[in-house]
């Protein structure tokens, strides 16, 4: 497990974490398909916080995109790296993100985020702003629809709808199994959007949460229960 600082230069105000999204925000490169499902590497983030002593835990764990086999896993702890504030909450999670991603034995290829990318009111969530640092393809799968609308995709698996902001699609309403919840895909960096969500099915073929997520999620509370 890597122990994580807080980089000296990172954000402490609002302003300041603002004026970074604004920065890195036109960084975000919309215009690649990313790599086709089931090929190559997959690795799904996710943190896990314990306010009361101030420390944050973040896994990395790396599947095999075509059998969803676990090729690698790392994690990372630090202390939490800025307040809670809606729609800058990376800035609380990147710095251990980053250090689990570092520490990982092989290339991640797609990082599948446990959050928004473009779905986010400024258009910069965890998957956009991890994508732009690292230079990854990577997406958001987030569990609820944030602060934006879609209609109810159809029953059946596969089945979308999109997720609105005022007429801007900024995501997708995704049907992972038959009647059940959707979850919200959004484009992170370097993945269109329909490529996104046809990963998220692949990763999906028994659960409503990708592999990715579900993986990383027991790894990151796994890990949190180990720091002391």
């Amino acid at each position: 497990m890597t122990t994580v600082r807080t980089p000296a230069d990172w954000p402490v105000t609002e302003e300041e974490a603002r004026a970074v999204q604004d920065a890195l925000r036109a960084r975000v490169v919309l215009d690649e398909p990313g790599p086709p499902p089931g090929t190559g590497h997959v690795t799904g983030v996710d943190v896990a916080y314990d306010d009361e002593r101030d420390v944050v835990a973040a896994a990395a764990v790396v599947l095999d995109a075509a059998s969803l086999d676990v090729v690698a896993e790392a994690t990372a702890v630090g202390r939490i790296s800025f307040p809670y504030v809606p729609g800058l909450l990376a800035f609380r999670e990147i710095p251990t993100v980053l250090a689990a991603l570092a520490a990982l034995p092989c290339e991640p290829g797609l990082v599948v985020c446990d959050g928004y990318g473009l779905a986010h009111p400024r258009r910069f969530g965890l998957a956009s702003h991890l994508g732009v640092l690292t230079g990854l393809p990577t997406i958001g799968v987030a569990k609820n629809p944030f602060t934006f609308t879609h209609d109810e995709p159809d029953t059946p698996r596969g089945s979308t709808a999109p997720l609105l902001a005022g007429r801007e699609e900024v995501g997708r309403a995704l049907r992972t199994r038959d009647g059940v919840k959707p979850v919200f895909v959004s484009v992170g960096h370097r993945v269109s959007l329909d490529n996104a969500c046809a990963h998220t099915l692949a990763l999906a073929p028994a659960y409503r949460l990708p592999e990715t997520t579900r993986r990383a999620d027991a790894l990151c509370r796994r890990a949190l229960g180990e720091v002391s």
